[in-house]
């Protein structure tokens, strides 16, 4: 069994050229897989069944894993039968007809416009870490890229003269991007103090001038986030907001599915709630009949209440 799991791993990373992100959360969610099968005394792939994982499914539910990892459990469970029964080491996809529980959708957390811009103001000082970071946090916020595309970036993939940047995104699909007038700015400062360090074409490198890994990049915005912010911030935030306050502004879903690099539109879909959430708040601020009336305010006379009066 676990010869054909690392050829599986090993057709994801090779042929469907996951992300190393991507390609350790289906190693993480698999070998659970093969660990819980063998514990059930199961040798062969062919010896789970519907009823078996379903079983497991809800032995996962009990121990607390929460419905967003069961789905990704299951689709990864889902993949990995695809290929078995395709390469011959099976017959039959044990997750056919199998649904994970559904979960609360949580909306995705965003700063507003005057947060995006006291973070991206914020900085004063212009030594090299300073302007790297102002220029990583301002491509973040400018062109809504994930953190792993922002790592990924080489110099040629930059054209400021253009005001563009070319990202290879989740399933080595390609994009072209704006680059904001600020976010060219803010590399124009940075290209002069990385050339004299970097080692190979990486955009944004440490001190050593080697590129930067993820990890560095998510403990460098979150520095930002409580020196200008006093809170919580990671890449996604940033992504995040932009993708809100693109929809907020233009009103064109296609167009932010686009920037986004999202394959399918309703994973959009999800800035049009927060969108509503927006301009709910504003109705809840402005209207004067969407007021609350304070605790100690005099009840409403019997004819303000009545529906029938207009």
């Amino acid at each position: 069994m676990q010869s054909e799991l690392d050829a599986y791993l090993e057709h994801l990373r090779s042929e469907r050229q996951l992300s190393a992100h991507s390609l350790a959360g289906y190693r993480r969610d698999l070998d659970k897989l093969l660990a819980l099968l063998r514990e059930a005394g199961l040798q062969r792939w062919e010896q789970l069944d519907g009823r078996g994982l379903r079983r497991l499914l809800a032995s996962l539910h009990r121990q607390g894993l929460a419905p967003s990892s069961l789905a990704r459990f299951l689709s990864a469970v889902r993949g990995l039968y695809r290929y078995l029964i395709r390469e011959g080491h099976c017959r039959h996809d044990p997750s056919a007809g199998l649904r994970p529980p559904k979960g609360e959708q949580r909306l995705p957390k965003l700063l507003d416009t005057d947060r995006a811009q006291q973070l991206l103001e914020g900085a004063t000082t212009d030594d090299f870490l300073a302007c790297r970071d102002q220029a990583m946090l301002e491509l973040f916020y400018s062109s809504g890229l994930r953190l792993s595309e922002l790592t990924g970036l080489d110099l040629p993939q930059l054209d400021l003269a253009a005001g563009l940047v070319r990202v290879l995104g989740k399933g080595s699909k390609v994009r072209e991007l704006p680059v904001g007038r600020k976010a060219r700015e803010a590399l124009q400062s940075w290209l002069p103090r990385r050339q004299g360090v970097a080692v190979d074409q990486a955009l944004f490198i440490g001190q050593r001038g080697q590129r930067l890994s993820p990890r560095a990049v998510q403990l460098r915005v979150r520095q930002a986030g409580v020196r200008e912010l006093g809170q919580h911030l990671h890449p996604h935030m940033l992504r995040h907001s932009f993708a809100s306050h693109m929809l907020e502004s233009s009103q064109d879903l296609r167009a932010v599915q686009e920037l986004l690099g999202h394959a399918d539109i309703g994973t959009t879909q999800i800035y049009t709630h927060l969108d509503f959430q927006h301009l709910a708040r504003i109705y809840d601020q402005a209207h004067p009949r969407a007021h609350r009336r304070p605790a100690d305010a005099p009840a409403a006379d019997a004819a303000d209440d009545d529906p029938a009066v207009e």
